[in-house]
Order: C-alpha cells, then structure tokens, then sequence
C-alpha cells in the first residue's frame, strides 16, 4: 500500500509542478501578445508620423534648392533616406533575435536538472 500512495504523491507532485509550469507559459504569451500590440501600434504611428515629415522635408528642400542642384539634392535625399532605411532594418533584425518564453525554458531545463541522477 505504500508503494502506491508514494507513486500517486509523486504524480500528483508532477501534475503540479506541469500546471505551474504551464500557468508560467500562459502569463507569458498574454505579455508577449500584449507587448507585440503595442509594439504594432507605435511602430505603425510612427512609420506614418516619420513618412509624412520625411516627405515634407524633402520636398521643402528640393524646392528651396536652385534649380540647377535640384537633382544633386534629390539624389542626396535619397541616399540619405536609403541608409537611414538599412540602419532600421539592422536594428528590426537585431529586436527580432529576442527569446520568447526565456523564463520557461529556463525553469524547464532546472526541472530536467533537479531530476537527473546524481552520483
């Protein structure tokens, strides 16, 4: 009779230590998706705000040039606006390479560690 209670607390000690576990993954991906909406929302304001001023400007500055240099400061614009466009590409990628989960994973591999065998 001992040998089944003490299998029954140990499965009931997993089961619970799998619930925790899954309650941890649960908050996570509700921070992670509320995070990614708000990284939507401002990135897609900013896009907007940042092309309408990038227009503007660029035009202001065509215009305000001579006649003669307007394709040398239109070139210029361009660019300008090009590296400016890899420079957040390289940034975007880089935000890109985030770990989601890491606390799961995390307590995950300490769980798989507690329970090897130790010598």
């Amino acid at each position: 009779m001992g040998l089944v209670q003490s299998a029954r607390a140990l499965l009931a000690s997993l089961l619970g230590l799998a619930r925790t576990r899954l309650e941890l993954l649960s908050v996570e991906l509700q921070e992670l998706l509320a995070r990614l909406v708000l990284l939507m929302i401002g990135a897609v304001a900013a896009i907007l705000l940042g092309a309408l001023a990038l227009g503007f400007g660029a035009v202001a500055l065509v215009v305000a040039a001579a006649p003669e240099h307007r394709v040398a400061v239109s070139a210029g614009l361009a660019l300008a606006f090009l590296a400016a466009a890899a420079l957040i590409a390289w940034r975007v990628r880089r935000a890109a390479k985030l770990r989601p989960f890491g606390a799961s994973v995390a307590e995950l591999e300490r769980d798989g560690a507690a329970l090897e065998p130790r010598e």
